[in-house]
């Protein structure tokens, strides 16, 4: 067994921290079904107040690969590149003499698609994203279009979902490695698209929770529902133009997307460990951000509010599997940049100086880490209006919003999970007044929005244009690098098919009849 623990780190996208079975009702979870994840939390350490440090697919990703917070790490928008001088986990991994491989979606900009990585053989390749949209028929004979706005069963084979490809791609990979250098510790990245929309997923999935789903805990209700970013936000996504049918259906989808992740993770870690791949390995789980499904009357995220920034965070242990040390949950607040750090130590590889994120690695032994650190989450560009980039910042039970040039916002989690009632609006005082003058001083002092704004456009603000990537902007979508170095897209049988038959009783006399 190698000395160094292989890494096997799972990533989704835009799966909230409430839809998770273990997480209780009272804690703000919703009744969703995820054995899967649930096993793995009973063999781990799981992190209930986990925060992206960016609520949006691109810039989250950077963050967390470099362990630094937006600004530093220029995650700006979903256009966003990785500076190639920025250290990453693989980088440091690399060094530290790991193999590493990223299988799936990692959506970054520009030509910087292995991010340190040294193994790509599957994912967004072109930097386009990678979700599977949903294949419409199209007036052009043997065509298809794409949509991101289904709901409902997919029209894709289950074979060919992707996150089904993902799995099937990183077994090949891993078992590849095993057989060419087992004595070389791996870090492997499953990045799979779901639960983001479209909101689709087998029929066995949809048929469970169509017409069953709860209402969203939180409504369109609070002292921030009249916050211009909440404005700019229902104008953004036009959630005035969504009923409530359309809604419920929507989120019947989202959940349905949430529990079909969980059945692959499964299969996958079931598969996994038959092949005696998890006997040395850590496992982690996370998303790149959350979904807010309705609460507040909004959907997708790029927002302060939990839904949007709070994900889970798994990480299981050999020694927690094979019961040498006890499963634990760590309440403290901690950030996804907090697992460059903690990678880096549990691998024994060098962690650069200048990271944002600490070493968590002692929770995992049942070892308390400070509670009182503040954790920042941040949106610094004015996607919602003028004025609308913030930074949130979680301390104990406290969450603190400044806003660029909108009044902040203050709430106690503890007692106001939905986020309802601004602090700052009421006389305070005990613990309360001491929270708001500590957080008053912090956020002052540790965001320069001006500063940001100069590193966005004058640092960063050519990069997309050094590191172009000369593709078209429609070659989106998913593509495999083949042994030979080609690169070739994915999902053809999906959206340019060579149609044999357009009614299968045109090629078959014993077609059954259809009840």
């Amino acid at each position: 067994m190698n000395p160094k623990p292989n890494i096997l780190f799972l990533l989704s996208d835009e799966h909230s921290f409430r839809h998770m079975s273990y997480v209780s009702a009272d804690e703000g979870g919703e009744p969703v079904s995820t054995p899967a994840f649930d096993v793995l939390a009973r063999q781990a350490t799981v992190f209930t107040n986990a925060y992206c440090q960016m609520p949006l697919c691109t810039p989250s990703r950077i963050s967390l690969l470099t362990g630094k917070n937006a600004q530093k790490s220029g995650a700006w928008n979903n256009e966003s590149v990785l500076r190639p001088e920025l250290d990453t986990i693989p980088k440091a991994l690399v060094r530290a003499g790991y193999e590493t491989c990223l299988v799936g979606k990692m959506h970054l900009g520009g030509n910087q698609q292995l991010a340190g990585f040294r193994h790509r053989p599957y994912g967004d390749l072109t930097g386009k994203t990678g979700h599977q949209w949903e294949p419409i028929e199209s007036p052009a004979k043997g065509m298809r279009e794409r949509t991101s706005t289904a709901v409902g069963i997919t029209g894709i084979p289950e074979s060919q979902l992707q996150e089904n490809i993902v799995c099937r791609e990183s077994l090949a990979w891993l078992r590849e490695h095993a057989a060419k250098d087992p004595a070389k510790p791996w870090m492997l990245c499953a990045s799979f698209s779901r639960p983001h929309f479209p909101l689709t997923a087998p029929r066995r999935y949809w048929e469970r929770w169509i017409g069953k789903t709860p209402p969203p805990r939180i409504g369109a209700t609070g002292d921030a529902q009249n916050q211009p970013m909440t404005d700019g936000m229902r104008k953004g996504f036009q959630t005035k133009a969504i009923n409530h049918d359309e809604m419920m259906t929507a989120r019947a989808g989202y959940f349905a997307c949430v529990e079909f992740l969980d059945e692959i993770i499964g299969d996958f870690l079931t598969t996994l460990e038959a092949a005696g791949l998890l006997e040395n390995t850590i496992i982690i789980y996370t998303s790149d951000h959350g979904e807010l499904a309705g609460e507040h009357g909004l959907w997708w995220k790029n927002g302060w509010f939990e839904a949007c920034t709070r994900v889970p965070l798994i990480i299981s242990t050999p020694e927690h599997r094979r019961k040498q040390l006890s499963p634990s949950r760590c309440d403290a607040p901690v950030g996804l940049y907090d697992l460059f750090p903690t990678l880096t130590s549990i691998a024994g590889a060098d962690t650069p100086a200048d990271l944002d994120g600490v070493d968590i690695s002692p929770a995992l032994r049942g070892e308390d880490i400070p509670s009182d650190r503040p954790v920042f989450c941040d949106s610094l560009i004015p996607r919602w209006g003028e004025g609308t980039e913030f930074r949130s910042i979680r301390w104990k039970s406290f969450k603190y919003v400044r806003f660029r040039a909108c009044e902040p916002l203050m709430f106690d989690l503890a007692a106001d999970l939905g986020e309802q009632v601004n602090l700052l609006k009421k006389e305070l005082s005990g613990e309360a007044a001491a929270a708001k003058g500590y957080l008053e001083r912090l956020a002052n002092e540790s965001i320069d929005f001006d500063s940001a704004e100069r590193d966005r456009t004058e640092r960063d603000g050519r990069l997309h244009e050094i590191y172009r990537q000369p593709v078209r902007s429609m070659q989106a979508g998913n593509y495999y690098m083949l042994a030979s170095g080609r690169i070739v897209h994915a999902d053809t049988i999906l959206y340019r098919p060579e149609v044999l038959a357009e009614k299968p009783e045109a090629i078959f006399g014993d077609l059954p009849v259809q009840k």
